[in-house]
């Protein structure tokens, strides 16, 4: 008998806002990114493994830069 067990990091685009990109230094769309890990059993994600982090990609240059938490909440609203 088998038991398949991993992680599994999946990435979810929470929303897009127009700023500054920090690398480049153009104004274009940066998307916004959640990115969590979870243990997986049979191929099925069953809990977090550990705390999401969360991403600034933009668009012109392709850069990823890591966002604080409380700078996410102040992004969304």
């Amino acid at each position: 008998m088998f038991i398949l067990f991993g992680f599994r990091t999946s990435h979810r685009r929470l929303g897009v806002r127009t700023m500054t990109c920090d690398v480049c230094g153009m104004t274009a769309a940066q998307g916004l990114v959640k990115r969590s890990t979870k243990f997986t059993l049979f191929f099925i994600p069953l809990f977090p493994v550990k705390r999401p982090t969360y991403l600034r990609e933009c668009t012109h240059c392709g850069a990823t830069r890591p966002l604080p938490e409380h700078q996410v909440t102040s992004l969304m609203a």
